[in-house]
């Protein structure tokens, strides 16, 4: 039997970098995935997705739209029948201003796309979590989280929120079946080969291992972790 065999693995944020290295990892799996993107590249890197009857994929879903989150959830149960992973890649960045040269729509987005979106999926999955008894949720938060090293006040912020999303989240529902963690990437290498020169940065799919650990029965004593994912670049 594979790790995720019956389970269902929510992926927003699919067509970007990162998500190139997790959702690998729940097909082999054995996953069925429920997928959010906002562009066709998620059939440019899996063009056998297209006839794959065990994926559901939501196009152009706007998750930082107060309804869309709650959308995905009702279409995830209606295809699948139950939600067991939710991995929260959507996100961005912005950086490069100090804060007196920086403008509110920096701020707000950053906190939309880092903050909020994570916030709202995670909501709207949790009932199902709940009657289920069983559940995990992996948020991805980011170095500056921890510690800005200026410059980057707008994002460093948003991705503080995620972790103490995350602590709050997983202090709230580890005894009611849910494991919630976070993991820290540094910079992504663009390459996708394991290995990679670790000067670059950690490859998606040393991510997308992590990631699959945390959500895997191998992690399942794991509640309310920041995990360092850093490589040796930093």
């Amino acid at each position: 039997m594979t790790a995720f065999s019956g389970q269902v693995a929510i992926v927003t944020g699919a067509s970007g970098l990162l998500a190139s290295g997790v959702i690998p990892e729940f097909r082999a799996g054995g996953a069925r995935l429920a997928l959010t993107c906002g562009d066709d590249r998620l059939y440019q890197r899996f063009p056998d997705l297209q006839d794959d009857p065990y994926h559901l994929c939501l196009q152009n879903h706007d998750l930082s739209a107060p309804t869309a989150a709650d959308e995905l959830a009702r279409k995830t149960r209606d295809a699948f029948g139950r939600i067991d992973v939710l991995v929260n890649i959507v996100g961005g960045w912005d950086a490069g201003a100090p804060v007196h040269e920086m403008t509110l729509d920096t701020w707000e987005t950053m906190h939309r796309l880092n903050a909020t979106v994570p916030f709202l999926t995670s909501r709207a999955v949790i009932p199902t979590m709940l009657d289920q008894r069983s559940g995990v949720i992996i948020n991805i938060g980011a170095r500056p989280g921890l510690r800005s090293s200026g410059n980057d006040a707008a994002y460093a912020a948003s991705k503080a929120a995620v972790l103490r999303l995350t602590e709050s989240m997983s202090e709230e529902y580890k005894r009611r079946g849910i494991r919630v963690n976070a993991v820290l990437p540094s910079a992504i290498a663009t390459g996708d080969q394991y290995g990679a020169d670790p000067h670059s940065g950690v490859t998606p799919t040393q991510l997308g291992r992590v990631i699959a650990f945390l959500a895997s029965e191998a992690g399942q004593i794991i509640h309310g972790a920041i995990l360092p994912a850093y490589g040796t670049k930093f």
